[in-house]
């Protein structure tokens, strides 16, 4: 009889094979985890502006607060694994954002929730850096194909489920708990999180690298004060005072790539190596990062701000009305990472592009077609478009953005491209949200001016989406040099 041949499962420090792949759970879940939160508190924050009161601009801090620690800090954290083991600051990021969690939940004011968001950014900031490091610690070959490819599918899900989730939570209220549910959920995934990460090993760098801290500080500063004017700003008619924070923070911007190179010549670890901006193609990518999920997120908080500050539409509502939008994401992501990258390459970058586009002007069509005080119909079919563009452009971005580099600079540059994804998603929630309700204020008031002040934020989203193409069409310059060489 003839002896089955079976393929040996590579050998890993933590353990048998059904262990790793429950450790794998572990880690999907907290990026789910992560990605859910961002987006079910977009869609709860208005209700959470009714309960707590407060200046209308609390509505754009509630996600601002979140994504502005998490965008600095991510680059630290996957240096702070590397020195200390990921697994720990894999768990003490999941502890920490669980308890921020439910602070969050019990918040009694508008300070302190946006504080705690805040807390939960920076946990955030711990746990993501972490899971690519422990996958590559826990498989080999195929089975580490496979693992990283399961990211994809997961963080597809979360976006789906995002949106409604918030609309669901917020409107069942239960126990009357209303807008604190969305917060309240991470808690027992949290919890499910924490009980299988003793099955993920413990992995830090071979060489352990120095901790930035005045980089990290430089970064955080320069940031802060390039942000925080914007938000809940009149983007036309901003102060002096105003202009003068924003210059003091690509002042300090600039300082930290100075002080990036100096580490670098001193034989120390920076933050962010000095040699990915020797290449016009990785700083092209950066920018666009940068307009890209500006225009993905501040759209997304623009139409739930227009659907339940201008028409009074309820949360559930507006939740189910970003699910086309999520579902056109999801499915074109899975065609462009699974068949259209590898067969089309950068070209699929710019058809996203213009499949974005396209779906933004059929939503300005419907606003402008629709009734004052009328749900605008025709925005559902022009979402579902935008989740198409956005979907094809992401997978095949962030594989030519990445292709051209050599292997030391991979870690440094992903770290980045993931910190300017959420600076991106920052600037875009305090840009555009601040273009919204400025001209809400400014227009002939009540759904008219609502109608009118979410065009405005359409047309200005697509002067971004402009700057992407431009960009993505300099990276695929670089890319076909390198292709050719």
């Amino acid at each position: 009889m003839r002896q089955l041949r079976t393929l040996p499962r590579p050998f890993t420090p933590d353990g048998s094979y059904p262990r790793r792949w429950s450790a794998l759970v572990a880690l999907l879940l907290a990026e789910a985890m992560n990605l859910l939160d961002a987006t079910v508190v977009q869609v709860a924050a208005p209700a959470i502006h009714a309960d707590l009161g407060g200046p209308v601009s609390g509505i754009q801090w509630f996600t601002t607060a979140y994504t502005l620690p998490f965008a600095v800090l991510l680059i630290s954290g996957g240096r702070l694994g590397d020195i200390a083991g990921r697994r720990r600051l894999f768990v003490l990021g999941v502890a920490g954002f669980a308890v921020a969690s439910l602070a969050c939940a019990l918040a009694p004011g508008v300070g302190f929730l946006i504080a705690f968001r805040a807390v939960q950014g920076a946990s955030a900031a711990l746990v993501i850096p972490q899971t690519i490091g422990l996958i590559k610690a826990m498989f080999s070959g195929d089975e580490m194909s496979r693992a990283l490819g399961s990211i994809g599918p997961v963080m597809g899900l979360a976006a789906v489920c995002g949106p409604v989730l918030g609309g669901v939570l917020t409107h069942a209220d239960l126990f009357n708990s209303s807008w604190r549910a969305v917060f309240l959920v991470n808690i027992p995934v949290a919890l499910v999180v924490l009980a299988l990460s003793p099955r993920l090993p413990e992995n830090r760098a071979p060489k352990r690298p120095t901790l930035d801290v005045m980089g990290t500080l430089l970064a955080m500063t320069g940031t802060g004060l390039l942000v925080f004017p914007l938000i809940g700003a009149d983007i036309s008619r901003l102060s002096a005072g105003s202009w003068g924070a924003m210059t003091a923070g690509l002042l300090t911007l600039t300082a930290f790539a100075l002080h990036q190179r100096g580490v670098a010549a001193a034989g120390r670890s920076p933050l962010v190596e000095p040699s990915l901006f020797a290449r016009p193609g990785f700083t092209a990518a950066l920018v666009a990062s940068t307009s890209f999920f500006a225009v993905t997120n501040g759209l997304m908080t623009v139409v739930v701000l227009q659907l339940q500050l201008g028409l009074g539409t309820g949360v559930l509502k507006a939740g189910l009305s970003l699910a086309p939008w999520s579902v056109g994401l999801a499915v074109s992501s899975w065609a462009a990472g699974a068949h259209l990258v590898r067969r089309y390459g950068q070209r699929v970058m710019l058809v996203g592009l213009g499949v974005l586009l396209t779906g933004m002007l059929g939503a300005i069509t419907a606003y402008r077609c629709a009734a004052p005080g009328a749900f605008p119909t025709w925005l559902l079919p022009a979402l579902a478009v935008v989740g198409l563009g956005a979907g094809l452009f992401t997978p095949a971005f962030f594989t030519h953005a990445l292709k051209p580099l050599r292997v030391q600079e991979l870690g440094s540059a992903a770290g980045l491209l993931n910190a300017v994804q959420q600076l991106g998603a920052t600037l875009g929630v305090a840009i555009l949200g601040s273009v919204y309700l400025a001209g809400a204020k400014d227009g002939s008031g009540g759904a008219s001016g609502s109608l009118y002040a979410v065009q405005v934020a359409f047309w200005s989203a697509v002067g971004l989406v402009g700057v992407s193409a431009g960009a993505s069409w300099v990276m695929g310059r670089e890319g076909g040099r390198g292709c050719e060489g």
